[in-house]
Formats: structure tokens, C-alpha cells, sequence
């Protein structure tokens, strides 16, 4: 169970238990009095035809027909004599005001309404009675009530005359519960509007926030109304249109924010309720002033209906849930409901047939307010109970996810391990591939020249002695190629065919190249320069090999943003061009030029074969 649903519930029960002591008082008040319709400010004569007439009086309901008018009403009370508490008058309320007379002396004006001022007295009055006109015996208690406003009714309250002690509390608990608690609602309802209506702002998508902000809004509005007493002549009707529209504005929102809590969502039902609110004002601007008691008495009480559906969808929502937290709302709603039909039959004098609640009803206590500001509390309850339950739905599921994500992570690391050891395997089988080409491109193609030389018996050990330190230069030329600071490839091709020309002469082959490339475009990678050379090396060593020709002509050059190396020799062709023994050259060659995203093309006839390696400069260059 929530504590938004046990403040409620509490709430409920205190307003319980304390009603009836707002009716009781420690001292009876005056049920009957003699009443005089006269106009006059001054008091009037004893020989004036006053009539007897029961309090508290209702004058549309003691005078049907009749306009009310002002009028004078007097009481007759006894006061002990001896020293005693200073007395005084009790009067519920006085909704017009008036003048207060005793024995025959002006004690108390209560302020009416003027061409300036429209006056609308809601909290009750109480007046000290000075005790030097007071007397032993019999006393005198004259109250005029002013005119009311077109349209409006005239009412008397049952006036207490008693020690100002007695009167005291009975005074502050009314003032306290028609005047300061409706300051405590306006203010409390319009900030809980502006942080609900912020979250809706926020978060559109959640309707419930935004219908509950502007219940809570109108009803801090409605609330505001009935706070201002005094209010100028010109301004009054729209202060009454604000207040009807405030009015069934919140009954509208909060009928349709029951019905979306219960689980129904009916859009046509709710264009049907904004379509009912805005008969009210319409009505009232169309009719003017006149047309607030029309206004008052029927669309007012069409809404009693409305209010019945909500109790309705309610106790629905509470039998399919059947939780205590569900129960609060049917319960604050139809004590709403009764506190509505209450107000309802004190704005129209109607009488209940059940003494205790007519003995009630003629104290006008309005309930309204106080449901109202219940169903509010119920309302926020249930919105905070929600928000709550969404909260640690989000944070069970924010868990979850964290859960998940720590097994995925520990699935990645372990998968980044595998990769990690696949990745260094490979890496190994690269690296010995990368060796088996080097030895066989390098050192193994200059062997298998100076060993072809050394069985045809045409190479002196001097010769020999320059093979093996040729061997040693490529070896040089490989380390040369992997330093870091060493970027210029033309520089590399130039020492490496500088090398090859003593041996490509001693076989009866004359070497020639062509370097056809700015300087600065040949800042190549490390790797990729290597990768080259080998290729270039390759080639040459099948011209030796297989070739049987007198000259080769290597040449570098750009051709459409790639660089192209070129091998052409004179012998007999691409016919006669075959693999190595090893069966590898000729594929290492590709297997370089596809590492360096480029490809490798052989053309060969008549006039000898050509081998063209192209590669595109920007992955090569550093």
C-alpha cells in the first residue's frame, strides 16, 4: 500500500469524524426571527409590520416568485447580568453584506456592493458586542442585508449570540475552512500544475501528466475566484465566466484522466465531454448575466451524470484490480460525487428528507472545495505510485541490461582472444610465406645464377668471390628497404639495378632503365618497396633464366595516378617463359602485386616479353 493512498485514506476518515462538529456548536443558534423587507439603511420603528420567520431563510424557497430586495431581520436575546465575558454575534456568513444594529446602535458594517464594487462574502463574520449596550434582560438584535446582485438569492444565516469565548472557535474553524483553505488549494494546485504540465511538456506522450496538471490548474483557478472579495463592477461577469469554465473544464479533465486510469480510452467519449464544457461559457456569453442562473442551475447539473460514470469506470478499475492503492479513487470520487449533489441543492435551497443532512445543508458549508482538492490528492497518488513503479521497472531493466552487457563483454574479450591468437598465427604463417619468398626471390635467384655459371665452368673463383658478395648486397638491399627513415624508391631501384648490371653482363645481357617519376611522388612504405624490388628481381632472374636474351629495359613511370614497373626484354617470348623449378615465381610475383592492391600483366611475342607490375601510388606512398 502506498503512503500517497494511506495519506488519502486518512484524509477521508478525518473529514469523516470531524463534519459533524462543524454543525455542532456549544451554544444553539437563534432559529427564529421577525423579518421586514425595507430598503431603508435606518433602523425601523417598532410599529413596523414585522413578521415571524424560521432561519435559517432562504428566499427563493420561503418567497417563490418574489425578486429578492433587502430587508431588515431582528432577533431578541436575554443577557444574565452580573460581571461577565464581553459578548458578541456569530454569523456564518453574510454573502451581501450589511449593517449590524444592537439595541437600536450601529455596530458593525459589513461592506455591499456598489457602481464600483461587486462584493461576494464567502467567510463568516463575527462581531464584538460593546458591553456598555448591552443590558440585563432583554436585548435587541437588528441585521440589515443588502440587495443582492440581479439574478442572485437572498439568504439569512441562523445568528449565535453568546460569549465571545463560545464564539471564538466556532468563528476561527469556519474562517479556517471557507477562507484559509482555499488559499492553501489555489497554491498548491497551481505549483503541483506547473511540475506535472513541466513532465508532460517534457514527455507528451503521457497524457495522464498533461490532464492531471490541467485539472490541477483550473482548480487552482476556480479555487483563486473564490478568494477575491471584492472584485470591480465592470469585471464581474467575466469573473463568473472564468469560474463556470474553470469549473467544468476540471470536471471534464479529471472524468477523462479516470477513465485513461481505469484502462478505457474512448476519443469520441472525450471530444464529447470539451464539447459540453464549452456549452457553459458560450451559453453565458451569449445570454450575458442574466443567463448565470440558467447556466448555473442546468449545466452545472448535467454534470452530476458525468461524475456518476467516473464513479462508475472506478469501482470497474477496483473489481478488475482489486487493490487498496485502486481503491482510493472510486472512494475520493464518490465522496466527490455526494459532496457535488450537497452543493448542488445548497445552491438551489433544496431540502434533503433526511433530518440530519437537512440540519447540515442549512449550515451552507460548501464541500466541493475540500472533495475536490481529495480527488486531487487521490489523483496525485496514484500518478506518483505510477511514476514510482516506472522508476524501479526502468531500474530493474537498467540492471538487466547491465547484466547483458557484462556477459557480452565477457563473450567479446573472450572472442577478442580467439581473434587475437587466430591473428598471430596468421601472422606467423605471413611472416614464414614473406621468408620463403625472400629467400627464394633474393639469395635463392642469385645462387642459382652464379651456381649456373659455376657447373657450365665460365666462373673463375674471383667471380665467385663477387656472387657471394652480390648475395650479401641483397641482403643489404632487403635491410635497406625495411629502414624506417629510407622512403625514396627511386633511390632504392637505382642501387638495386646498379647491382644487377655487373651480373646481367657477365650472362652477355645488357640492362637498362628509365626512372620517369618526380622525386617527391616515390615516398613509398617501407614494405611496398621491398615488395617491388622483389618483383623487379624476379623478373630479372627469369630473363636469365628462361629468356635467352641480349638486353632487358626496366623503366618506372605514372600511369593514371598508378605506378607502373616495367621488365621488357629481346628474347624468345612469352612462349618460352615458364615457372622456375620451384613453381613459385611467377606466382609470388601476383601474390606481391595483389598485397599491394595492384595486379601484375605478361605480354610476350616475337620481340620478347614484357612484364608489367602497376600498383595504385596512394596505397603505396608513406
Amino acid at each position: 500500500m502506498s503512503r500517497g493512498f494511506l495519506a488519502v485514506l486518512a484524509a477521508l476518515l478525518w473529514l469523516a469524524a470531524a463534519a459533524p462538529s462543524f454543525a455542532e456548536a456549544p451554544a444553539q443558534p437563534i432559529a427564529q426571527a421577525e423579518l421586514l423587507v425595507d430598503a431603508s439603511r435606518a433602523p425601523p420603528p417598532a410599529s413596523a409590520p414585522w413578521r415571524a420567520v424560521q432561519l435559517p431563510d432562504r428566499w427563493r424557497k420561503s418567497r417563490p416568485g418574489v425578486a429578492p430586495s433587502a430587508a431588515w431581520y431582528r432577533v431578541r436575546f436575554d443577557v444574565p447580568g452580573g460581571p461577565q465575558p464581553a459578548w458578541g454575534v456569530f454569523l456564518p456568513w453574510l454573502y451581501d453584506g450589511g449593517d449590524v444594529w444592537i439595541n437600536g446602535a450601529l455596530v458593525a458594517q459589513v461592506p455591499e456592493n456598489t457602481s464600483e464594487w461587486h462584493v461576494r462574502w464567502v467567510r463568516p463574520h463575527a462581531v464584538a458586542l460593546p458591553p456598555a449596550l448591552l443590558r440585563p434582560g432583554a436585548n435587541e438584535l437588528m441585521v440589515r442585508t443588502a440587495q443582492p446582485p440581479p439574478g442572485a438569492s437572498a439568504r439569512f444565516p441562523r445568528p449565535m449570540i453568546a460569549q465571545l469565548p463560545v464564539l471564538e472557535p466556532l468563528y476561527e474553524r469556519r474562517f479556517f475552512w471557507q477562507s484559509v483553505t482555499p488559499q492553501i488549494t489555489t497554491t498548491v494546485c497551481l505549483l503541483a500544475a506547473l511540475c506535472v504540465l513541466f513532465i508532460w511538456w517534457r514527455r507528451p506522450g503521457e497524457v495522464i501528466y498533461g490532464l492531471f496538471g490541467a485539472a490541477a490548474a483550473l482548480w487552482g483557478l476556480r479555487t483563486f475566484t473564490l478568494m477575491m472579495e471584492f472584485i470591480p463592477a465592470g469585471t464581474w461577469f467575466w469573473w463568473r465566466l472564468l469560474f463556470h469554465a474553470c469549473t467544468g473544464g476540471f470536471i471534464v479533465a479529471m472524468t477523462a484522466l479516470a477513465w485513461r486510469l481505469a484502462g478505457i480510452h474512448r476519443p469520441w467519449f472525450e471530444r464529447a465531454l470539451f464539447a459540453y464544457w464549452l456549452i457553459g461559457p458560450l451559453w453565458l456569453l451569449a445570454q450575458g448575466p442574466a443567463g448565470e442562473p440558467l447556466v448555473n442551475r442546468w449545466w452545472i447539473g448535467g454534470f452530476l451524470p458525468i461524475g456518476a460514470t467516473v464513479i462508475g469506470v472506478s469501482a470497474w478499475s477496483l473489481v478488475r484490480r482489486r487493490t487498496l492503492e485502486a481503491a482510493a479513487l472510486p472512494a475520493t470520487l464518490a465522496f466527490t460525487a455526494l459532496a457535488g449533489m450537497h452543493d448542488y441543492l445548497l445552491a438551489w435551497d433544496l431540502d434533503p428528507d433526511v433530518p440530519w443532512l437537512a440540519a447540515w445543508t442549512a449550515e451552507r458549508f460548501p464541500l466541493m472545495n475540500l472533495a475536490a482538492t481529495l480527488v486531487l490528492l487521490a489523483m496525485g497518488g496514484l500518478l506518483t505510485a505510477r511514476f514510482v513503479r516506472a522508476l524501479c521497472s526502468l531500474e530493474d531493466l537498467n540492471q538487466g541490461l547491465e547484466q547483458r552487457v557484462a556477459e557480452r563483454e565477457r563473450e567479446l574479450a573472450a572472442n577478442y582472444a580467439r581473434v587475437f591468437a587466430l591473428e598471430r598465427e596468421q601472422a606467423a604463417a605471413q611472416e614464414r610465406q614473406r621468408i620463403m619468398r625472400d629467400i627464394h626471390d633474393g639469395l635463392g635467384s642469385r645462387l642459382f645464377v652464379s651456381l649456373s655459371r659455376v657447373e657450365r665452368g665460365d666462373m673463375p673463383p674471383p667471380e665467385i668471390a663477387e656472387a657471394l658478395r652480390g648475395c650479401i648486397s641483397e641482403m643489404r638491399l632487403a635491410l635497406d628497404t625495411l629502414v624506417p627513415q629510407e622512403r625514396d624508391f627511386g633511390a632504392s631501384l637505382g642501387t638495386f639495378l646498379f647491382r644487377w648490371r655487373r651480373q646481367m653482363e657477365a650472362c652477355g645481357i645488357l640492362l637498362t632503365w628509365e626512372i620517369d617519376v618526380p622525386g617527391h611522388e616515390l615516398q613509398l612504405q617501407p614494405h611496398a618497396s621491398l615488395q617491388l624490388l622483389r618483383v623487379a628481381q624476379e623478373a630479372l632472374t627469369n630473363v636469365v633464366k628462361h629468356a635467352g636474351a641480349s638486353a632487358v629495359d626496366v623503366r618506372l613511370c605514372l600511369v593514371r595516378g598508378e605506378l607502373e614497373l616495367a621488365v621488357r626484354d629481346n628474347g624468345i617470348g612469352a612462349a618460352g617463359v615458364c615457372e622456375d623449378t620451384s613453381g613459385r615465381g611467377l606466382s609470388n610475383m601476383r601474390a606481391r602485386a595483389g598485397q599491394l592492391g595492384g595486379g601484375l600483366e605478361i605480354f610476350g611475342g616475337s620481340g620478347g616479353t614484357r612484364v608489367t607490375v602497376h600498383v595504385p601510388l596512394a596505397e603505396v606512398c608513406a
